[in-house]
């Protein structure tokens, strides 16, 4: 009993190459693996991990020419989870949080322009359903679009039931 105990108790080599700390273009490829991020969220998550001047750089380089950092798909992401709960203003906000482009910002935000009525309507229905009774119901339900970034206008339509005005 006493040999079984000293051969569990005995120590393995250390292996020569240590997976302990992931490389640069690794945890890239882990964050990147839970949903899309732009290069510069990449490079603020990352930077605390660069050894050396430019390493980190280049292997975001690297991604992106493979394809793994596109900032299109980054603005389709966001735009598919966060549409049916946010107006035009607090999406634009997040976008540009991201740190991508402000044309192409703007490019994916004039279709989302069109339909912010029918989406505040939507979300207004969800949360409410039925006029409110008073003012401070009525004010209660218009901070709840104002919040998520709905117009003012969004807001007067979903909230007073009138769907075209």
């Amino acid at each position: 009993m006493r040999l079984a105990r000293c051969a569990r108790q005995r120590r393995r080599p250390e292996p020569v190459m240590s997976f302990d700390t992931p490389s640069l273009k690794g945890r890239a490829l882990r964050l990147l693996s839970g949903r899309e991020h732009s290069r510069a969220e990449l490079t603020q998550k990352l930077q605390r991990f660069e050894e050396e001047p430019g390493s980190l750089a280049q292997a975001l380089d690297e991604l992106q020419a493979k394809g793994f950092i596109n900032e299109q798909r980054v603005i389709e992401s966001v735009l598919y989870r966060r549409a049916a709960k946010l107006g035009t203003a607090r999406i634009k906000h997040e976008l540009q949080g991201k740190g991508l482009a402000p044309e192409a910002v703007s490019a994916a935000l004039a279709d989302l322009q069109a339909s912010e009525h029918e989406r505040a309507r939507a979300l207004w229905q969800k949360k409410f359903g039925v006029l409110p009774a008073d003012a401070p119901a009525a004010a209660k339900q218009m901070r709840f679009l104002a919040a998520r970034g709905f117009s003012a206008d969004a807001i007067r339509r979903a909230g007073g039931g009138r769907s075209d005005d």
